[in-house]
């Protein structure tokens, strides 16, 4: 006859309190083999397997009910383990960003305000970033008048010279009304690596907090206003950016003379992709989408997301900015 243990001896055997095998037993993970005439439980050696069995899961992280089915042979123990070491990869790489951000909150020297901020951005999982994210760029590319927004070309390209940073796919991408802003989008998108550096994390916090900020926000929704009403579109910048580098280059000063047939040559291809006749009027709207676009805000927003996506950071457009706007108040 098969050895049978006392619930007191089966804890002595699998280290388990007296307590817990009495739970589990209650709850049929290890029935008892037969019972005392004084009506006392007995188990057999199946009995110290089932128990280490469930003790090992258990500490993995596995409920009763998944046990259970395992036990049962419901559920392979083989795909539990791997859906359950997918999960503790997750939870190790969210760690490892906490500790990550943590330790540059840590180092650098926060107002309170920023602190509780920057605490909290810490918390976030890599879904709520996410969603911090999509928040920000819902709010910006969400048009105030959705009859304001004119179709472009389907054939325009993303140009060489634009102020967004090209996802890795962009030579294919065409700027019509809705391929052009799902571009914009995932370009604007800052997605941090499963292992960052310390200065990608640190990157991440500048951004996420300047996203939270509302006029910052109020300034790229009006840049996103800009692009639908054909007053500021990729292809123009880098038309401007062409005639102006030149100028730079020449040692060309915005209000002299000599800056003329540039200014010219800028808001005749501006009228153009307005449809409007080249004016005093047009060129003030033109030096004010300038003023817009040129925000140092946004300059750094697109200097933080390359160096949080591990691209290469791009010149700012800054200095083509200032030329053109002073050219165009001096004109």
């Amino acid at each position: 006859m098969d050895e049978r243990y006392s619930i007191g001896e089966l804890a002595r055997r699998t280290g388990l309190t007296v307590k817990a095998i009495r739970f589990y037993s209650d709850r049929g993970l290890v029935p008892p083999t037969d019972r005392t005439a004084a009506g006392y439980r007995r188990y057999d050696l199946a009995a110290v397997a089932r128990l280490d069995l469930i003790r090992t899961l258990r500490e993995l992280g596995l409920d009763l009910a998944t046990i259970r089915r395992i036990l049962d042979r419901e559920t392979a123990l083989s795909d539990v383990a791997a859906a359950h070491a997918e999960a503790l990869t997750v939870q190790i790489r969210t760690l490892r960003l906490r500790r990550a951000i943590l330790t540059t909150v840590a180092d650098r020297n926060s107002p309170p305000e920023a602190l509780t901020l920057m605490h909290r951005l810490s918390q976030l999982s890599s879904t709520q970033r996410h969603h911090l994210i999509t928040d920000f760029l819902d709010s910006v590319f969400t048009p105030a008048d959705p009859a304001t927004a004119i179709p472009a070309d389907p054939a325009t390209p993303i140009p060489a010279e634009t102020n967004l940073p090209r996802p890795a796919s962009s030579d294919s991408v065409r700027f019509n009304e809705v391929s052009g802003f799902a571009a914009a989008r995932r370009s604007l998108t800052p997605e941090l690596p499963d292992h960052p550096e310390p200065e990608q994390v640190e990157a991440w916090i500048e951004l996420a907090e300047l996203t939270q900020d509302p006029d910052f926000r109020s300034v790229v929704r009006r840049m996103a206003d800009d692009y639908r009403t054909v007053a500021l579109r990729p292809d123009l910048v880098a038309r401007i950016h062409a005639q102006v580098r030149p100028a730079l280059d020449a040692g060309v000063t915005p209000d002299s003379p000599e800056a003329e047939p540039f200014v010219t040559t800028i808001t005749t291809q501006y009228a153009e992709s307005v449809g409007q006749p080249d004016s005093p009027t047009l060129r003030r709207r033109l030096a004010a989408v300038l003023e817009t676009a040129n925000d140092p805000r946004w300059a750094r927003y697109l200097h933080l997301l390359a160096i949080t996506n591990g691209w290469e950071p791009r010149p700012p457009l800054t200095p083509t900015y200032d030329w053109t706007i002073r050219a165009l108040k001096a004109a």
